[in-house]
């Protein structure tokens, strides 16, 4: 597990902690109930969710194209064909290696190869490798030979072994040299049999395209041939390995929930496959902010299947594919298939479109907004809208902050309000615990009739922590899976949001020509930028907003929380950590106000020059 990764769970498991030992604190003390003897009751069992079963082996399958993965067909043999380690070659070279249809859109750059007729080069125009403006720009899809294949691939296979089908290298046809919106491109085959095979190119201005396949029979014999379509890269991918993000194989088929498989985990399913049948979905390979995804005809039925081949070798191979009814062909007769082919940038806004647009069931969880969709999709929406009107995501983030503190402002105010009525009784409270030290029943009656008497809810000090966890964690999420948030400038120094906060406590911020991060063993806990010092003097001053407790171990716990939490959030985005400061700084001006409402003395001061005494005797 990655030390960020490590540090997220580490972070909100403190957060719990500062509530337990809140309540163990301040809360009031546990009823003392008779001791009784009771049976201990049996867990009940559970079993836990097994996957799709693979297709079972069945007579008459169709035969696949030579050296492609196409699927089998349904409840036949899928049998997987290990790809041959590619000969590495540069891009350029691996692209001149076949003829060519170019692509040009407002948003895309590629090309369509015409051996195999499929689609195997794509770059996202808007879209470059790092924050420097002459760095490259993203390349989704890469032909085979190249470092690292990745295409996606459309026709028909058939279980009649005598019917040439195209194959890989089978080299069509086009009398077209270009595809752009509202240009169509069309590739032909005559298979010397009676079977001509057309296939037809269009693309929007965005990210996706739409294949039709079709076949003509012009033979006396009639042929039967199953629609396919298919994702398939070679080699994993470099991934960022946390378990807040999937990358990897991904899919809505039918009614099912969302399938994510991870590029590890294909290889533990049985047969190295995952298959599904359904109605109505999608089925594709996303990364943390590209995907190339299959749209299948929404009313048509479709087995879709998630696959390995060559597990043991170097460079496996990951598919995604579907594979649809067969087509009964008349000779004289043609049949057709259509395909929509999402390749290009998980942007929100685009991928509801298409959602809306085109029906596609659940098309919106290809970006993977988690457990808590409920609220880091509202959250996004909110961030989204506040930005385009301040043109900034970090202040978006500040205002979001502003409004979410808005929103939950009357239960924080009574929340405080408890607190500063419960600091008021502490000396009555203290009283108590002395007078009644051995009589634990007894103390626990006059506590209750105490906060009956004074109006205090003993736990409500705990919700404004507890409110404050749930918000964090969507916000980590909205933050690091958005490519909205990617590469989005704050001001100063943090150029990217999503990243950590470049500066450096441990090399004096730059002035000292190392980066302590790449020293062995302690460099991940030695990332302590601007903005984690600042949010740790944030929290400092919060804690010391409250009377110092009297216990040594609970007290120490409270004093280093807020050195552990720098030293925990210095790797985290800066954008996270922007908010974390801002809504420290909002908590305190907010139990202020309410504590000098309230008449209470606010302890700050008087803890702050303490500790001046304290270092300075």
């Amino acid at each position: 597990m990655r030390d960020d990764q490590k540090n997220l769970f580490l972070a909100m498991g403190l957060s719990l902690l500062v509530i337990v030992g809140w309540q163990f604190y301040f809360g009031p003390p546990k009823p003392v109930a008779p001791k009784t003897t009771t049976g201990q009751q049996q867990p009940s069992a559970q079993t836990p969710e097994a996957g799709a079963p693979a297709s079972q082996p069945a007579a008459g399958t169709p035969a696949s194209p030579a050296g492609a993965s196409a699927p089998a067909a349904p409840g036949a043999a899928a049998i997987p064909v290990a790809p041959a380690v590619p000969v590495v070659l540069d891009r350029n070279t691996a692209l001149a290696a076949s003829p060519r249809i170019r692509i040009d859109t407002p948003s895309l750059s590629g090309s369509i190869s015409l051996k195999g007729g499929k689609l195997d080069d794509i770059s996202l125009k808007a879209y470059r490798e790092t924050i420097k403006p002459d760095s490259d720009i993203i390349h989704l899809l890469s032909p085979t030979g190249s470092a690292d294949p990745y295409y996606v691939e459309t026709g028909f296979v058939s279980a009649d072994i005598k019917i040439a089908l195209p194959k890989p290298d089978t080299l069509w046809t086009s009398t077209s040299s270009d595809l752009s919106p509202g240009k169509t491109v069309t590739l032909t085959w005559d298979n010397g049999q009676g079977l001509l095979f057309t296939r037809t190119f269009s693309v929007d201005e965005k990210f996706l395209f739409t294949v039709k396949d079709s076949v003509e029979n012009k033979s006396s014999d009639t042929a039967i041939l199953h629609p396919y379509a298919l994702v398939h890269r070679i080699g994993k991918p470099k991934t960022d390995g946390f378990y807040v993000l999937h990358e990897g194989l991904i899919g809505v088929i039918g009614d099912s929930k969302v399938q994510e498989i991870t590029y590890d985990a294909i290889v533990k399913e049985k047969d190295g496959a995952r298959t599904m049948k359904g109605t109505g979905g999608w089925i594709g390979i996303t990364d943390k902010y590209w995907a190339a995804a299959i749209i299948p005809d929404q009313a048509a039925p479709f087995e879709g299947r998630f696959s390995i081949a060559g597990a043991t070798s170097p460079k496996p191979g990951y598919q995604t594919d579907i594979l649809e009814a067969p087509q009964t062909i008349a000779p004289g007769a043609s049949a057709a298939a259509t395909h929509q082919i999402f390749a290009g940038a998980k942007e929100s806004q685009i991928i509801d479109g298409y959602q809306k647009q085109q029906n596609i069931k659940n098309f919106d969880l290809m970006i993977d907004w988690g457990w808590f969709y409920f609220i880091t999709r509202p959250l996004f929406v909110a961030i989204d809208w506040i930005y385009k009107y301040v043109g900034n995501f970090g202040v978006a983030i500040l205002l979001i902050t502003v409004l979410i503190k808005g929103a939950f402002f009357p239960l924080a105010n009574r929340s405080y309000e408890s607190m500063a009525k419960m600091k008021a009784v502490q000396p009555e409270m203290k009283a108590m615990q002395e007078r009644y030290a051995n009589d634990k029943q007894k103390l626990q009656q006059e506590m209750m009739a105490l906060y009956k008497r004074e109006k205090i809810n003993p736990v409500a000090g705990c919700w404004p922590i507890l409110i404050q966890i749930p918000v964090f964690f969507a916000l980590y999420k909205v933050i690091f899976i958005t490519i909205e948030m990617r590469h989005a400038p704050f001001f100063g120094w943090i150029r990217d949001l999503s990243s950590a906060d470049p500066t450096n406590l441990f090399n004096l911020f730059g002035l000292l020509p190392f980066d302590p991060t790449q020293l062995p063993a302690v460099g991940p806990y030695l990332h302590i930028g601007v903005w984690p010092l600042i949010m740790g003097v944030s929290m400092f001053i919060q804690m010391k907003m409250n009377p110092e407790p009297t216990d040594p171990v609970q007290k120490s716990m409270f004093a280093w929380m807020p050195v552990i939490f720098t030293f925990m959030l210095g790797s985290f985005p800066a954008g996270l950590v922007i908010y974390w400061t801002w809504n420290n700084l909002l908590s305190v001006s907010q139990q202020y106000f309410i504590m000098k409402k309230q008449g209470v003395k606010v302890e700050l001061w008087d803890n702050l020059s303490g500790l001046f005494k304290k270092k300075t005797a």
